[in-house]
């Protein structure tokens, strides 16, 4: 085990420590210096949502009971009550900007009825899914611990895009005829759909995989499509954090959605996958990109591959250049 040292007086520290408990120096200074001068520009380029995570990055780096903590607090909740009170607070990097507010009211009953309009012949299937008491009670805690932290109305916009995204795994298992449970959340960790049955098919499996970020990538485009009808920020931010949560997804490691996905892919296949990572980063500097796309490389090293499938194939590569264009502004 590497044991740590004060940089300034040279005391032992906890694995844990955020402070020195001699001197009080903090212990990821440099981390935290970094991270307040990205917060500060993407501040001013209007990218609020992407300042407050990485204000929000800082506050795990900080004691609780440091002066520092209690200010960027403050800097947290300024950057939700901006974001919340609409485009008069903020806009989107590439210089967009909105010379008239319209009321919370207003944008909300406008974004309701566009997303009703968009998503069309899916709401009957979306709302069956809030039938499940299960469903709708972990729902329901999820979304009140994410509304003591950012806010309700991008607290509510997280629940319902994670809630679209698992509702199409569970569209996926209803047309390939395999049984499997109501979506599940689990607050910090997100959501999941138990299946009922093994899939031992990798194109089955990967099918299933793809679907949610599918889906996931539908609930991103409403939002901002919406942001574009009404010019509400909130929208905006939805859809640039439903777009970074559904890039996540495309990790393909683990049981996440990307590495089912990969699984079903030959050797070449893999690689051309890569190249497509490599082709997005270029063109977005999403920098889940670098983590998706080492990922990625590790696996077409591998001496295992898939069947092969085209189509599954295009549908990878489109979701990590649709996903990482719409995620763009969160580094």
């Amino acid at each position: 085990m590497i044991t740590r040292l004060c940089s300034r007086c040279g005391t032992e520290l906890s694995p844990d420590a955020r402070a020195c408990p001699v001197c009080g120096s903090l212990v990821h200074a440099e981390q935290l210096k970094r991270l307040a001068a990205d917060a500060e520009a993407l501040t001013g380029d209007g990218s609020l949502l992407a300042a407050r995570l990485e204000w929000t990055k800082a506050l795990d780096l900080l004691p609780p009971q440091s002066q520092q903590f209690s200010l960027i607090q403050n800097k947290i909740a300024e950057l939700t009550r901006r974001i919340d009170a609409g485009p008069s607070s903020g806009r989107p990097a590439g210089g967009a900007t909105t010379t008239t507010a319209k009321p919370w009211w207003m944008q909300g009953l406008a974004g309701i009825g566009t997303i009703l309009l968009l998503l069309g012949t899916k709401l009957k299937f979306l709302l069956l899914g809030l039938t499940k008491i299960s469903t709708f009670v972990s729902m329901f805690a999820f979304f009140g611990v994410y509304w003591s932290i950012y806010g309700w109305p991008l607290a509510l916009g997280l629940v319902l895009s994670i809630y679209i995204h698992e509702m199409g795994h569970v569209a996926m298992l209803r047309r390939l005829g395999i049984a499997a449970g109501a979506p599940l959340f689990i607050p910090g960790m997100g959501a999941v759909v138990m299946l009922k049955q093994h899939v031992t098919d990798p194109l089955t499996d990967a099918k299933i995989g793809l679907a949610g970020p599918v889906w996931g990538l539908g609930a991103g485009l409403a939002a901002l499509a919406v942001y574009f009808i009404t010019g509400g920020m909130i929208w905006f931010a939805i859809a640039q954090l439903t777009g970074f949560i559904n890039l996540f997804n495309l990790i393909p490691v683990w049981q996440l959605d990307g590495s089912r996905g990969m699984h079903a892919l030959a050797r070449s296949e893999r690689w051309m996958l890569v190249a497509a990572i490599a082709a997005a980063l270029l063109l977005t500097e999403q920098r889940m990109l670098f983590v998706i796309g080492a990922v990625a490389i590790w696996r077409a090293m591998q001496k295992d591959q898939g069947p092969g499938d085209a189509r599954v194939l295009a549908t990878y590569v489109t979701l990590v250049m649709a996903l990482s264009l719409l995620a763009r502004d969160i580094k």
